[in-house]
């Protein structure tokens, strides 16, 4: 009596194919992901820009005209957390809208680790004192200073 033994287990080749189609796919993700975790970092300091814009906005709609200080703002200007290295209240006057920047700390971006990034919340009046945001990348001055953030890495309601 003759018995054959079925082969068991995969060929060189099976396994390369499927060594090939992970790192392929591997390939396609992994830049996806870095701008996800980006992204992510930018939107906490979007929400440090919350208190800012709450505190600017509050200020308008007492005065009816923009604070011309972050100090007359009340803004935490050094928050200075893992993400945030501060933010700014660009001003020039009680009468020009109000611009919040806010300067991400060097790294948050990891293809550039010694650069810090910025954007900014411009204020836009509207009828009863009120204020709209519009966000938008650009460099904020000072120190340390940041150079204006690819648009995108804003989150979602800044690309737009």
């Amino acid at each position: 009596m003759n018995i054959q033994k079925k082969q068991q287990g995969f060929t060189l080749i099976e396994l390369m194919i499927v060594i090939a189609i992970v790192g392929i796919l591997a390939a396609i993700a992994l830049p996806a992901y870095q701008d996800y975790t980006v992204r992510a970092k930018v939107s906490e300091a979007m929400a440090r820009l919350a208190e800012g814009k709450t505190s600017v906005a509050e200020y308008y709609s007492a005065n009816g005209d923009f604070p011309t200080t972050s100090n007359q703002a009340g803004l935490n200007t050094n928050p200075n957390t893992d993400i945030v290295a501060s933010i700014r209240y660009i001003g020039a006057a009680a009468t020009t809208p109000s611009t919040l920047g806010v300067v991400l700390q060097a790294g948050v971006i990891p293809t550039n680790t010694s650069t810090n990034y910025s954007f900014v919340l411009s204020g836009i009046t509207q009828s009863g004192r009120t204020l709209r945001w519009v966000c938008k990348p650009d460099a904020v001055a000072g120190s340390p200073a940041g150079t204006a953030l690819e648009t995108k890495y804003l989150p979602a309601n800044c690309r737009g």
